[in-house]
């Protein structure tokens, strides 16, 4: 979890899980669809605009990033 005060990791998981998900060998389609559709809900339900890679956030502190 980020500290506090930080930015917070919101759907990271999701996201993780997805990129994951596309470098398996073999690849598995539908499972990497549904990771796809797990994101895209957990983006829709914390209303998340944009994300950002943590050094994106240390570059550039003016990031729009999501403070849920």
């Amino acid at each position: 979890m980020a500290e506090e005060g930080g930015p917070k990791t919101v759907c990271a998981e999701e996201a993780l899980d997805l990129l994951n998900c596309v470098t398996q060998s073999p690849y598995d389609q539908d499972k990497c669809i549904h990771l796809l559709h797990s994101l895209r809900n957990c983006v829709l339900a914390k209303k998340v605009k944009k994300f950002s890679l943590a050094e994106q956030d240390q570059q550039d502190p003016k990031s729009s990033s999501q403070k849920a």
